[in-house]
């Protein structure tokens, strides 16, 4: 079976979050911040461009495993990109009242944190962490 590419490093989440883009910086701070807040953990480093928060062990029905963050974010030249571990149909009427975004699969694209309303996205997070808590390590798709 093959491992995550991506895992915890050691890397130093001040330095990365302050060599982002000038124009992403105060964005990828404050994601950062709330994040945290959320998760009630500290940032680490997942591979070189991943801020992660907690950890979570999961299993698919084909027996493949492995760990990985509760939740995270990546400031990418484009947008800040937040990544959902529980997929996005359970956040339809939530997603409605985010505002500007666009998804991928796991992952919420958003241009600037100005244009969205932070306590959906907090909220959006929050049921995130605790729908994966209540999967028992399953994966969800």
């Amino acid at each position: 079976m093959s491992e995550n590419k991506t895992r915890p490093e050691k890397g130093d989440v001040a330095a990365f979050l302050d060599a982002v883009d000038p124009k992403q910086r105060e964005d990828a701070r404050a994601l950062c911040a709330l994040l945290a807040d959320v998760t009630g953990k500290q940032p680490v480093m997942w591979g070189t461009s991943i801020v992660g928060f907690g950890d979570h062990h999961y299993k698919y029905a084909s027996g493949r495993e492995g760990d990985t963050f509760l939740s995270s974010f990546s400031p990418r030249k484009q947008n800040l990109t937040v990544y959902v571990l529980n997929g996005f149909e359970r956040h339809a009427d939530r997603l409605a009242m985010l505002g500007p975004h666009t998804l991928g699969k796991g992952c919420l694209y958003i241009k600037s944190l100005r244009d969205v309303d932070l306590g959906v996205l907090r909220a959006i997070v929050a049921e995130s962490i605790a729908q994966v808590g209540r999967s028992g390590g399953e994966a969800q798709g």
